[in-house]
């Protein structure tokens, strides 16, 4: 496909080749014609093309300014919500973290620990061995409350073979509750969000 000045001037053209008929004065004519068309046309396009790389106008670029700002303003709610719901995941992931640490502990030391769970004083305390020798404790997050079910079962035993004897936890982080178990066969530690 020709270019468009091209296509404007083909007529032109072709009314000059049949112009041997013609006299040489509107040959002339039609050729000067010609050359004027496709200038005009050449200068069309060169004014197109100045106006579209002159740039954005003012008023156009104060309202991007104001859609952005209308994004940015809707936006952080929800991430201030979603990193509230991270911090609780992290702080139970935390409190899982300590009973399997307890499990592990208990297979490759060959001797028994048990996790006992102190909520009024927000600290979790792993002992060792039949005596009870305190190997760690660890503070709980202030806003994380843990509830035993049934309420007496705030420790939970894990034996050098994997198994222990099970567990059942309500553990609330904020908002959010989950539900920690400690299957009595394996001594695997299980988090679900209710």
């Amino acid at each position: 496909m020709l270019p468009g000045p091209a296509r404007r001037l083909r007529p032109v053209v072709g009314r000059c080749r049949q112009g041997a008929r013609r006299g040489r004065r509107e040959r002339r004519r039609d050729l000067v014609a010609g050359v004027e068309v496709a200038k005009g046309a050449a200068v069309g396009t060169r004014r197109r093309a100045a106006r579209s790389a002159r740039g954005f106008t003012l008023l156009e670029l104060i309202v991007t300014l104001m859609i952005l700002m209308l994004l940015a303003a809707l936006s952080v709610p929800v991430v201030g919500r979603s990193s509230d719901a991270i911090r609780s995941r992290a702080e139970v992931a935390g409190f899982s973290a300590v009973l399997r640490r307890a499990r592990e502990r208990a297979i490759t030391s060959r001797q028994s620990h048990t996790v006992v769970i102190d909520p009024p004083n927000h600290k979790v305390t792993v002992l060792a061995g039949p005596d009870g020798e305190v190997r760690e404790t660890r503070p709980l997050p202030e806003r994380l409350t843990v509830e035993a079910t049934p309420p007496p079962a705030l420790s939970v035993r894990f034996e050098p073979e994997g198994t222990s004897s099970g567990a059942d936890y309500k553990v609330r982080a904020g908002d959010v509750l989950y539900r920690v178990t400690v299957d009595p066969i394996t001594g695997r530690v299980k988090n679900i969000k209710l």
